[in-house]
């Protein structure tokens, strides 16, 4: 049991930065095909967040953490020994 609130702790802290970028990202380029340019955005969806500076860091920290929610979440696959066959 404990195995899976570690994976939804990890799911939401891993989510939270994928979904702010692909949402900036599609956002960015919705605006930019009606005429407006918030390269706000585009800063944002490449890791600048006002004063935090996240640029040369933030496509690994992506990646990382993709990784990192992807493999808690095969880590609940496994089989549990003594589920099924009780001693």
């Amino acid at each position: 049991m404990k195995a899976r609130v570690l994976h939804r702790c990890v799911v939401i802290i891993a989510a939270a930065p994928l979904m702010l970028t692909s949402a900036t990202g599609s956002l960015y380029s919705l605006l930019l095909e009606q005429g407006v340019d918030a390269f706000w955005l585009l800063k944002m969806h490449t890791g600048r967040f006002g004063v935090i500076n996240l640029q040369p860091y933030y496509s690994w920290l992506l990646g990382l953490l993709t990784l990192v929610a992807i493999g808690s979440g095969l880590a609940l696959l496994r089989p549990r020994r003594g589920r099924f066959f009780k001693s």
